[in-house]
C-alpha cells in the first residue's frame, strides 16, 4: 500500500510540481565546461531540476498513509531513514538554490555539503543508539556489519570514549561517501534514479527478510539464523515506499527528462541507502548492493589519483565513468540502460550472498 500510494503520488503529481518550479524559475544549470566537452548537455538547460523534492514528499506520504492503513505503529528505525533522507535532502536543496538563483553552477563548496551532512549524520548516529525496544534492542549497533554484525569488529571494545568517537566516524564515512557517490552518478537522465530503484528495492526484501527471521518472532530451531535488528517491517515499509515513489519520478525523468532530481534528490537517495545499510546491519555489504555508485565515485578518485601520479595524463576521457563513456561515443540512453542492468545485477548478487548467509547458519 505504501509503494502503491508512492508511486501514485510521484507519477500523476510530478506535472503540477513542474508547472510550480517554471514558476518560481527552478532551471538546470549547466557548467560551462561541461557544455563544451558535452555539447548534448547544453540542450538541457533550464529543464525543471530539484525533483528529488517530489519523490522524498511522496516517499513521506506513502509510509505514513500505508501505516494508517494497515494500523501499524511508527517506529523510531523508520524515522531515522526518513531523518536522513529530508536532512541529506536539504543540504542538496540549499545547493540547488544557490545555483539557480545565481543562475551558475557554484553552489555549496564541497567542505560545506560534508559539513552539513555531518551536522544531519552526527545526531542520526546518536539518536540510533539509544531507544532500545523491550527485547533492548536498539535501531544500530557499535559494530561493524556486513550480513548482520561481525561480533569482533565492535567499535565499543576501545572504551566508551574512544567506542563513540570511532562508531560516529564510521557511520559518517558511511555517510558521506554514499551521498556524494549518487551526487557524482547523477548525469545522465533516469541514470541515478533507476539504479536507486533497484538497489532501495533490494533492502526493502533484505529487510522484509529480517523481519520474517526476526529473533523475537523465531521458533528455537531456528534461532542461529535470525537477525537482532530492530523494526525491520518498519524499514522495509519506508524502503519499498521510496522505492515506489523513484519508480513514478523516473517516468518523468527518463530519457529526455523533463525534471532532474537536482542534489537534492541524489542526496535524499544516499541518505537513505545509509540509513538503511546501517539500520539493517549490512554495512560493508553496500559496495556490493550500491556497487553502481561505487563506480561513480571509484572512477572519480582513480582519475585525480592517475592525473597527479602521471603529471596531467588522464585515466579516462572524463570523469564520472559514465562521462567516459559518453566521450567514446556512446549514446545517452545506451549508457543508462546498460548501467541500469549493471546495478541490478549487483544489487540482485547482493541479496543472493545475504541469503545464502542465512542458510550456512540453519543448515
Amino acid at each position: 500500500m505504501a509503494a502503491a500510494i508512492s508511486l501514485a503520488f510521484t507519477l500523476f503529481l510530478t506535472p503540477v510540481f513542474l508547472r510550480l518550479f517554471r514558476k518560481w524559475g527552478w532551471g538546470q544549470v549547466i557548467r560551462t565546461p561541461e557544455a563544451m566537452e558535452n555539447p548534448s548537455h547544453e540542450a538541457k538547460r533550464g529543464t525543471p531540476t530539484m525533483g528529488g523534492v517530489i519523490f522524498i514528499v511522496g516517499s513521506i506520504v506513502g509510509y505514513f498513509t500505508g501505516m494508517w492503513v494497515g494500523g501499524s505503529v511508527v517506529e523510531p528505525s523508520a524515522l531515522l531513514v526518513i531523518w536522513l533522507m529530508v536532512g541529506f535532502g536539504a543540504v542538496g536543496f540549499i545547493d540547488d538554490y544557490m545555483k539557480v538563483r545565481s543562475q551558475r553552477s557554484l553552489g555549496l563548496s564541497g567542505w560545506r555539503k560534508i559539513v552539513g551532512q555531518l551536522i544531519v549524520v552526527i545526531p542520526f548516529g546518536i539518536v540510533a543508539l539509544n531507544f532500545p525496544n523491550s527485547f533492548d534492542q536498539t535501531p544500530a549497533s557499535g559494530s561493524i556489519s556486513l550480513f548482520r554484525d561481525i561480533t569482533w569488529l565492535n567499535l565499543f571494545a576501545f572504551g566508551v570514549i574512544a567506542g563513540w568517537v570511532l562508531y560516529l566516524l564510521w557511520i559518517s564515512i558511511i555517510g558521506v561517501a554514499t551521498s556524494n557517490s549518487v551526487n557524482l552518478t547523477d548525469g545522465l537522465d533516469g541514470l541515478a534514479a533507476g539504479a536507486g530503484v533497484m538497489v532501495v528495492g533490494a533492502y526493502s526484501l533484505i529487510a522484509f527478510w529480517q523481519s520474517k527471521q526476526s529473533c523475537i518472532d523465531v521458533e528455537l530451531d531456528a534461532i542461529a539464523g535470525c537477525y537482532e535488528v530492530r523494526d525491520p517491517f518498519n524499514l522495509a515499509i519506508i524502503a519499498a515506499s521510496f522505492t515506489g515513489a523513484l519508480v513514478g519520478f523516473l517516468w518523468w525523468n527518463a530519457p529526455k527528462a523533463k525534471v532532474f532530481m537536482g542534489d537534492v534528490g541524489s542526496m535524499a537517495i544516499g541518505g537513505v541507502i545509509t540509513a538503511l545499510a546501517i539500520l539493517t546491519r549490512t554495512e560493508l555489504l553496500l559496495l556490493i548492493i550500491a556497487g553502481i555508485f561505487v563506480l561513480s565515485s571509484g572512477s572519480v578518485i582513480l582519475q585525480r589519483a592517475y592525473f597527479k601520479l602521471t603529471r596531467g595524463k588522464r585515466l579516462f576521457l572524463m570523469s564520472p565513468f559514465h562521462h567516459h563513456l559518453e566521450m567514446r561515443g556512446w549514446a545517452e540512453v545506451t549508457i543508462v540502460v546498460r548501467l541500469w542492468i549493471i546495478a541490478g545485477l549487483l544489487a540482485v548478487s547482493a541479496v543472493g550472498l545475504f541469503y545464502v548467509e542465512w542458510l550456512t547458519r540453519v543448515g
